[in-house]
């Protein structure tokens, strides 16, 4: 499969070449040349197969023949060594779990396939490759994990100071051998807008190898197709016309769902659940695309003004308006309903989700107030423990870590301090 950079002003290039480079030389970013849509016969025959076979199916188009297909089944077998169970709380509704990973967020998947990619890639390569990454919360994290010790990869993370949890903040700094954290005075899109200027340095890019671990990389983008499929196996025999309600911030999981949708799953409607960093809310409601500032929030793995993947989506639906408003809805919630429905979540239905759960689940039920035929499922994106204070505050329950958690609570943070892009500059060249 090849990639094409969407701003159409480079060279189209190879898998390899796209994770490697993570953004295109036009500073683009890439894909796929074509997708192909699954038989009729994978969907029907889909009970009948493992999470690690259909994810082997849907993924392999996108990255053969760069990888062959034995050693694709490994990455994928590895990548998916947890559970991803669906809950239903009621007829109409069903959330998601996408927080069984090491780091206990829905980025481990796309973080350990790229880092298995990558370190396939650079076995018998004797120049090191950095990753750049910036966060806005559980990416680091689970970047961090998935890239710990592999073989001639270094990691640099970039996070805004005093913008994230305790524990995700942990996750990201307490690792060491190839893990680096940088802590920004600033917010995530600073953080985000650093690591671009510096795909765009020449006097950075000619003395070392970048790439991106965000889900502007393709091998970070595309695994999260995955999930809607798991979703859809254990749902499809009971309920028809499937929703998804996806939290959204840089727009690259529902991005991938759509994707998911491509290859022929039937999902009748996606639904991006914004918090109030609300782009998309507003341009579908009014055509005007116009990106601002990010506002801090308690669902901060959302908080982004300016998502990178949007120009994805609109690729898939060719810059059709209509064509994409058809397909996707967008609803956009305050802190303080967000909360609200977190203790409505945990007294209904004896479930504790996290802030970015209960956006998701505030999309459904808007949704279902005009559609209520539909069955919709809300992406529980992260653990509820990565966002403590907030949880406990609001339903009044002690939670008890989980084991993942537990590892990192002891160990000490070790960060850089920075505040503008000469200082990672000069961290990336010392």
């Amino acid at each position: 499969m090849n990639y094409y950079s969407l701003n159409k002003q480079a060279p189209n290039t190879s898998f390899k070449d796209a994770v490697i480079k993570g953004l295109a030389p036009d500073k683009g970013l890439y894909f796929p040349e074509s997708i192909t849509p699954l038989p009729q016969s994978f969907f029907d025959d889909i009970d009948n197969l493992s999470h690690s076979e259909i994810a082997f199916e849907a993924i392999k188009q996108f990255v053969t023949p760069e990888i062959p297909e034995a050693v694709l089944k490994t990455i994928v077998e590895e990548t998916l060594s947890f559970d991803f169970p669906v809950v239903q709380l009621n007829e109409n509704i069903s959330t998601l779990e996408l927080f069984h990973g090491p780091t206990m967020a829905f980025k481990d998947v796309g973080a350990r396939f790229m880092a298995r990619c990558l370190g396939y890639f650079n076995k018998d390569n004797t120049n090191e490759v950095t990753v750049l990454v910036a966060t806005s919360g559980d990416t680091g994290g689970a970047v961090a994990n998935g890239f710990l010790g592999v073989k001639g990869v270094n990691v640099v993370i970039l996070y805004p100071s005093g913008k994230v949890s305790d524990i995700q903040e942990k996750q990201l700094t307490t690792l060491g051998q190839n893990i680096k954290a940088l802590e920004v005075n600033g917010t995530f899109d600073d953080c985000q807008a650093m690591v671009k200027t510096a795909f765009l340095d020449e006097a950075l890019t000619s003395q070392m190898q970048l790439t991106s671990a965000n889900s502007i990389n393709v091998a970070r983008w595309l695994p999260q197709l995955f999930y809607f499929m798991f979703a859809y196996k254990q749902l499809h025999k009971k309920h028809k016309n499937m929703v998804f309600s996806v939290p959204s911030g840089n727009f690259g999981n529902v991005g991938a769902g759509m994707m998911a949708q491509q290859l022929g799953l039937p999902i009748k409607h996606f639904i991006a659940s914004n918090n109030e960093n609300n782009v998309v809310t507003r341009y579908l409601q009014s055509q005007n695309y116009q990106p601002q500032a990010s506002v801090q929030t308690i669902s901060n793995a959302m908080d982004v003004g300016d998502p990178s993947n949007f120009i994805r989506i609109q690729e898939i639906y060719k810059n059709n308006f209509e064509a994409l408003k058809d397909n996707l809805s967008s609803y956009s919630f305050s802190d303080e309903t967000t909360k609200e429905a977190m203790l409505e979540i945990y007294e209904l239905f004896n479930y504790v989700a996290d802030p970015h759960g209960a956006v998701g689940y505030l999309g459904c039920k808007a949704y279902l107030k005009e559609n209520p035929n539909a069955h919709c499922v809300f992406l529980e994106t992260a653990h509820p423990t990565k966002f403590l204070d907030v949880v406990e505050e609001v339903i009044k329950e002690k939670q008890p870590f989980p084991t993942q958690i537990e590892a990192v609570m002891d160990k000490e943070k070790v960060a850089t301090k920075i505040s503008a892009y000469n200082d990672l500059k000069d961290f990336l060249l010392k």
